[in-house]
C-alpha cells in the first residue's frame, strides 16, 4: 500500500516542471531497481537521480513534465520484475530545483 498515491490531475499548462523526491520501500535493492528506474526515467525525458539508501530503501529525485513525472511515480509503485514494492512516499519539491541534465545513479 502507498502512503502517498500520486493523485495529481494532468497539468493544464504543459511546459511547466514538476520536481519530486520519492522514497521506495520493500524489496528494492539487489533486484535491478535503480537501473530499471533510469531506463524508465530516460524514456520519459526526465532528469534526476536514483540511489540506494543504507536502510534498504531506494531514493529518487526526478524532474520533468508533470504528466511524465506522474508516469514515473506510477512505475515506482510497481518497480521491475523482481522487486516487491511495499511503500512509496512522494514529496513535491520546488519546481525546477533539480539542476541535472540527465538521469543518473548517485552512489
Amino acid at each position: 500500500m502507498s502512503r502517498t498515491p500520486d493523485s495529481n490531475p494532468p497539468d493544464p499548462h504543459p511546459g511547466r516542471l514538476r520536481t519530486v523526491h520519492v522514497v521506495v520501500s520493500g524489496t528494492v535493492q539487489g533486484v535491478g531497481f535503480r537501473w530499471a528506474c533510469i531506463q524508465v526515467a530516460e524514456d520519459l525525458g526526465l532528469v534526476g537521480r536514483v540511489r540506494n539508501r543504507s536502510d534498504g530503501d531506494v531514493e529518487v529525485t526526478a524532474q520533468g513534465e508533470p504528466d511524465d513525472v506522474s508516469r514515473l511515480i506510477a512505475w515506482l509503485h510497481r518497480g521491475p520484475r523482481w522487486s516487491q514494492v511495499m511503500d512509496v512516499a512522494v514529496t513535491d519539491l520546488r519546481p525546477g530545483s533539480v539542476r541535472a541534465r540527465s538521469f543518473d545513479v548517485d552512489y
